[in-house]
């Protein structure tokens, strides 16, 4: 904030996250990003991008042993000045001065370079961990002062604004969280959405560097993550780099002419994936689908606009070493620019080499999907993503454990699709670094009203804990939460029942949850306690079998340990030559069932019963 007085005196710019009030005459400097940076970084390249009236007419000169002025950049826009700094191993932590001269006019800031004394999380995620998603808006409310800001108000009637949830909220249950067996927390958009309608999910960020004051501050957020390091969790945020919200302060003083797409006239994206990897592309579609925008209050960012580039790239690793963040889900990652994706990918995993990035690879075939992870075979340049997104066998599994899809046989049949969509695996590099899921925040919710029973509840999650990848799971899964696609985002996203001071229920204690409820709850949370220490499910070798009579059978296999896998889709029992499974059974003539504890034979037949399944740990 700031206030002009008349040319005799100063001007004052208090830069709020840096904590330094400076003086100036004339050049007004009202922004400086990123606020701070560290010494010590391995990639020596800093940019700062400042925004002030007339600051790209000003010269900026620093003296600080160790740091190097490479370039001064301007663009056409005169309020915008980008110093790319080379901060070489020499450089130690302090406080430099940056002078700017110009117009008559000069100026002078603070600018530090903090120490480099946190170094735990930067962990990356991996097949040994469960995601636990959570839309913060709609978890739980742990500080109502922060509800309303701007006169956006809260009205949890309304399920498409503001409800209130917040970072308190999901600090007050962590325990609930680690208790159920997660191992990290992905947290929907968390970045600041000063959008005039509320933003709830959080996808229209109109400040990429700050934490939305509706759930609480960056050090809270900072805070979070360090309580959640200490509990032995991981973090996991989700970031937007190919659109911002309409209420950034960029769209209403650009900072270069190029720096949205189609600035002038709004052009709807054509949500054209394929075009991407299509051969036969025309090269009209694929400009549409990049750079086009999402929709009218998102504008397309362009990223072969070379400061707006670096300045994403940064702010990634910004958080990653302000926050400790261990990692960052990519929202719409086919969108953005290609070349750009990847140097971001390149750039982020050579600072933090234990580092994992997801990217939401939005396709129905498995071909799709493995065409966009590093290192792939059928794409000829490199992406660099270590994880993609298996929306293929979501939706396969959305449709696949369902009891019709299994009344008859064959090839067709829900078993049988899911298996073959495992089957398809020859065509990632790396079928481990997979995120698979069953429904997200986008998603209709995979628990649905006619549901009569926990039945296609309890073999879908013995499947997604069991299989191979990355298992990541809706928060209010575990209490069955419901919604449709059809009737809105917003009752997909529901408000966690007891995250609210004065609700009727509270459904994150036993007491507060149906008997149905805490059914789902108990065999989940056996599952996930139990996934946490069974290495050969974490980390073991997939072996599976072609389903007969909608009966799918697996193993994993981790040295001297193996887990089978028996899931029965039919409406009835069917039993089993165990003769056909020696390849992974051996010599073993009975396992203990992982929910029940008690001891099942394997040695001759054995009888699955309908809809059912065993996860067997072989004696």
């Amino acid at each position: 904030m700031y206030k002009t007085y008349t040319k005799s005196f100063v001007f004052v710019v208090f830069l709020c996250l840096t904590g330094i009030a400076d003086v100036f005459a004339q050049l007004n400097i009202d922004r400086v990003e990123p606020a701070f940076w560290w010494a010590g970084m391995k990639h020596k390249q800093l940019q700062l991008m400042l925004h002030g009236t007339n600051i790209g007419k000003a010269k900026p000169v620093i003296t600080y042993p160790g740091v190097k002025v490479t370039e001064v950049a301007t663009t056409d826009n005169p309020n915008y000045l980008f110093i790319y700094l080379n901060v070489t191993a020499a450089a130690r932590p302090g406080t430099m001065r940056i002078k700017f001269a110009g117009a008559g006019a000069t100026a002078a800031i603070n600018y530090e370079l903090k120490a480099r004394t946190d170094r735990s999380g930067a962990q990356g995620f991996n097949s040994s961990d469960v995601l636990y998603l959570l839309t913060p808006d709609r978890f739980a409310n742990g500080a109502t002062e922060n509800d309303v800001l701007e006169g956006v108000q809260v009205d949890r009637k309304n399920p498409d604004v503001r409800h209130g949830g917040d970072l308190k909220g999901v600090a007050d249950h962590l325990n609930y969280i680690k208790d159920m067996g997660f191992t990290t927390v992905w947290f929907n958009p968390v970045q600041e959405n000063r959008m005039p309608n509320g933003s709830y999910h959080g996808y229209a960020i109109t400040d990429f560097y700050k934490i939305d004051p509706r759930f609480g501050s960056n050090t809270q957020f900072k805070a979070l993550t360090a309580d959640m390091h200490a509990k032995g969790m991981k973090v996991v945020m989700d970031m937007i780099f190919n659109h911002c919200g309409l209420a950034h302060p960029w769209i209403k003083d650009k900072p270069a002419a190029d720096w949205v797409n189609n600035p002038k006239k709004y052009v709807q994206t054509n949500h054209a994936k394929l075009t991407a990897m299509d051969p036969h592309a025309a090269k009209k579609e694929q400009d549409i689908l990049l750079d086009g925008w999402f929709v009218p209050d998102m504008p397309d960012l362009n990223q072969r606009n070379r400061h707006l580039a670096t300045y994403l790239i940064q702010n990634s690793i910004w958080w990653i070493e302000y926050a400790r963040i261990d990692g960052i889900r990519q929202d719409t990652y086919p969108y953005p620019d290609y070349a750009f994706m990847a140097r971001w990918c390149k750039e982020v995993m050579a600072e933090y080499p234990n580092f994992n990035i997801v990217g939401e690879s939005w396709y129905g075939k498995t071909g799709e999907t493995a065409w966009w992870q590093r290192n792939s075979a059928i794409n000829p340049n490199n992406t660099y993503l270590k994880t993609v997104m298996d929306f293929p066998l979501t939706f396969t599994a959305d449709w696949g454990f369902n009891e019709d899809a299994n009344k008859n046989g064959g090839e067709q049949s829900g078993m049988y699709q899911i298996f073959e969509v495992i089957a398809q695996d020859f065509l990632y590099p790396d079928p481990n670094n997979i995120l698979t899921f069953l429904d997200n925040h986008d998603l209709g919710r995979f628990t649905r009203k006619d549901d009569k029973n926990l039945d296609r509840f309890k073999q879908a999650f013995a499947f997604l804990l069991t299989t191979r990848g990355i298992p990541q799971i809706y928060y209010g899964t575990e209490i069955l939460m419901e919604g449709t696609k059809n009737e809105g985002d917003g009752q997909i996203r529901k408000d966690f029942p007891g995250g609210w001071p004065g609700d009727k229920t509270d459904a994150f204690t036993a007491e507060g949850r149906t008997d149905k409820q805490n059914e789902a709850f108990n065999y989940l949370r056996k599952l996930l306690q139990w996934r946490k220490t069974n290495k050969a499910v974490t980390a073991g070798k997939l072996i599976h079998y072609a389903p007969y009579d909608n009966v799918y059978v697996y193993a994993r296999i981790y040295g001297d340990k193996t887990v089978l896998v028996m899931l029965n889709g039919s409406g009835k029992d069917q039993t089993l030559d165990m003769e056909r499974f020696t390849d992974v059974t051996g010599k073993h003539t009975a396992g203990t069932d992982v929910i029940t504890g008690k001891a099942v034979t394997i040695s001759k037949n054995l009888t699955v019963p309908a809809r059912g399944q065993y996860i067997l740990e072989l004696n």
